[in-house]
């Protein structure tokens, strides 16, 4: 009794042991094999989704990098052409005739007189501002309320005067009792800093908050994100931190979409809105430091990057960052060598922003995009760079782009120095705004977006080091998981834009950081539609729609796409080989993706290892405005450079009228085809003029303009 032994296990025969063990070995394989399948299934998902992220990537900075050159060749035209057709309608852009007075500004954007109706239902402010009236700012936000120009003009002039007096570099401090939070891009999407706020609570005393610029354009919610953050940096001035990012410029708002949110949302008082944030945007500051030991910019840093040099820039000079400010030096005896009472500009032009640093032996791995190292004779017309020729000889010395003469000016000790303390500000800013990491060692030009630069660990270490910081932190880059780290750790990306391509493509995310400086990391997705979906729906609703994109860029480049592959068809069989097609693709292209692998996805058929080319152009779902013209290639032009005909459309309409005559049309597509070295003729512009004017009331209406050369891929539909 008591403790007994139990009974022993019944002993097993060696028949029974092999009975039992070949079926455990079967069920051991067959485990393996799911474990083995499973794997091979994830890779491929996997595969397929970094595929699809190249894709919508390489387009996005593509982008970028035409916006760059586009406004390269106005500031190239503002440089170097007499006052004339084209340097006029383009001047504004460059404010070079803004030089009044703070009081004169204030009285621009006096509000008194815009009245508030009645029937006015939407958030009512009163100011000083408080946290219950930008809390209720952002509950009529949340429920698609309109606030009214009267309170919109009201809130960003009080903002404008905040942020003059803010220095271009936050300090902050973390405490026990509140941990900071860091967000990163949210690039007008009201709804993932919506969730942010419900997921991490409202900025206060003790939530502070450091918000890593790029808060406008793509998404529609941009001046809504402004006007809350505005809102709470009024309430909460020493614990809301704003810096700037690159998108907070109002060159770049032309193309990416928030130029045309204000006109769309305020058509009275659109322009002044736009004017007085062009100005905010200046006074942004442009880094926040925690502790003396973790730095907060919006893009990267150079080998050049020196915080006490940030510090004392004149940041509020810079109100577009893709071009220094213009120095100026008035000649003693009142004339210039034009012997005109005009000053002597003393600057050096800067062909790009891109860094000059020597690129790493393994450069070629990235992307060669860069189009700013091309000589101005590939860029501009004939007439043009004749014209350019003339005036240099009147003027008696010879330049080219990017590369001008040293003039008597330069000469000077004084003026030198300004001009060359003047520009490595300047370039500090544009380093801390556009730059990327690299894994490689080294400093070079940033090819892909064609601005800043790309920097590797070693800078990352020098700089750091240099300044005795222990992390930076920046955003400027859309990651899968809303982060990343690189650098040895020493770096992270934060991007806090979810769905930022296309619903499921990515998750937002922001840091929490406590005393110890460790960054703690939240995700999200704003969609609930997004939450649902497995992975392989993710990826493949992702996938589809980065495809899509990509057959745009196909059929747009169709003529230049034929006339690729027909080199490589001496015998007009119209037939190509793989490796062929992909190289002539690239070609023309230029997005660095892996083409070959995209074979399967954008061609269906092939013969024998090779593809009908003609075909293939044929296959693509992509249908196209109908318009009577009688030069076709107009077309293919307009769809090749729609995102700069509209930037050069916003341009020209000056008013903000969201219209322009038949003349200010002509001017645009001379532009354009000055900056394309492209012939266009009168007859053929003033074809199309007339055909894009639906309702014929003799102007080009910015709705008109646009669904003239909508391009619609039938898949989309399918």
């Amino acid at each position: 009794m008591g403790c007994g032994m139990g009974k022993s296990p019944p002993q097993l025969n060696k028949c029974d042991r092999v009975s039992i063990s070949v079926p455990a070995a079967t069920a051991i394989r067959a485990a393996l094999l799911i474990q083995r399948w499973y794997r091979q299934y994830v890779a491929r998902l996997e595969m397929r989704r970094r595929c699809t992220w190249n894709i919508f990537q390489s387009i996005e900075y593509a982008g970028e990098q035409d916006q760059i050159k586009l406004y390269n060749f106005f500031g190239f035209l503002m440089d170097h052409f007499t006052p004339g057709s084209e340097r006029n309608i383009i001047s504004h852009i460059f404010h070079e005739n803004e030089t009044c007075r703070d009081t004169e500004w204030e009285r621009y954007f006096c509000y008194r007189s815009i009245e508030v109706p009645d029937s006015y239902n939407g958030p009512h402010l009163t100011f000083p501002m408080t946290f219950c009236g930008v809390s209720k700012l952002v509950e009529a936000f949340k429920h698609k309320q309109q606030l009214h120009a009267r309170y919109v003009l009201q809130l960003l002039g009080e903002t404008w005067r905040l942020l003059r007096i803010l220095p271009n570099i936050n300090y902050v401090s973390a405490c026990h009792t509140k941990e900071i939070t860091i967000c990163g891009d949210l690039h007008g999407q009201l709804e993932d800093l919506l969730l942010i706020f419900y997921k991490n609570g409202l900025p206060s005393s003790e939530k502070p908050y450091v918000f890593n610029g790029d808060y406008v354009d793509r998404g529609k919610s941009s001046l809504e994100i402004l006007l809350i953050l505005f809102g709470f940096l009024l309430v909460y001035p020493n614990d809301v931190h704003l810096n700037r990012g690159n998108h907070e410029d109002h060159i770049v708002n032309l193309r990416y979409g928030f130029t045309k949110e204000v006109l769309g949302k305020y058509r009275v008082h659109g322009k002044k809105i736009l004017k007085l944030l062009q100005k905010i945007f200046s006074w942004l500051p442009l880094a926040t430091v925690i502790d003396h030991k973790v730095l907060i910019v919006h893009g990267g840093i150079s080998d050049t990057t020196d915080l006490n040099t940030i510090a004392r820039v004149d940041r509020h000079k810079y109100v577009s960052t893709l071009r220094p400010p213009k120095l100026t030096h008035h000649v003693v005896s009142g004339s210039n060598r034009n012997g005109s009472d005009r000053p002597v500009d003393s600057r050096r032009r800067v062909c790009s922003l891109t860094h000059h640093g020597s690129a790493p032996a393994h450069k070629h791995e990235l992307p060669r995009r860069s189009l700013h190292n091309l000589p101005i004779s590939s860029q501009l017309n004939w007439s043009v760079e004749e014209e350019l020729k003339r005036r240099r000889r009147l003027a008696g010395f010879d330049q080219s782009y990017g590369e001008v003469k040293k003039s008597d000016s330069d000469s000077d000790p004084d003026s030198g120095e300004t001009m060359e303390t003047d520009e490595h500000e300047w370039k500090q800013i544009v380093d801390v705004l556009w730059s990327d990491p690299v894994p490689q060692n080294g400093c070079f030009t940033n090819e892909v977006r064609g601005g800043g630069c790309y920097w590797g660990p070693d800078v990352t270490e020098e700089v750091l080091g240099r300044h005795n910081l222990q992390l930076l932190i920046r955003s400027h880059e859309c990651k899968q998981d809303g982060y990343e780290f690189c650098h040895n750790r020493k770096v992270v990306t934060i991007f806090s834009a979810s769905n930022y391509y296309e619903v499921g493509s990515n998750r937002g995310a922001y840091i929490r950081m406590g005393p110890d400086l460790v960054p703690h990391f939240i995700q999200y997705q704003a969609s609930q539609a997004c939450r649902e979906l497995t992975l392989r729906q993710s990826v493949g609703r992702t996938e589809r729609s980065a495809l899509r994109a990509l057959r745009k860029q196909l059929y747009a480049h169709k003529s230049d796409l034929i006339s690729a592959f027909q080199e490589f068809d001496p015998n007009n069989t119209g037939m190509i080989s793989l490796s062929q097609w992909a190289s002539a693709t690239e070609s023309i292209l230029k997005l660095g993706l892996p083409w070959r692998v995209l074979r399967s996805q954008l061609a269906s058929s092939m013969q024998n290892g090779t593809m009908d080319y003609q075909k293939w152009i044929r296959e693509f779902s992509i249908t196209e405005p109908k318009l009577e013209l009688s030069d076709t290639s107009i077309l293919e032009t307009m769809y090749k450079n729609h995102s700069n005909l509209e930037t050069i459309f916003r341009i020209i309409d000056t008013d903000h009228s969201g219209s322009i005559s038949f003349e200010e049309f002509h001017q645009t597509w001379k532009l354009l085809s000055s900056h394309l070295k492209t012939e266009i003729s009168d007859k053929a512009i003033a074809d199309l003029a007339q055909s894009i004017d639906f309702n014929k009331d003799g102007s080009i209406d910015i709705n008109e303009f646009m669904e003239a050369f909508r391009l619609v891929d039938l898949s989309a539909h399918t």
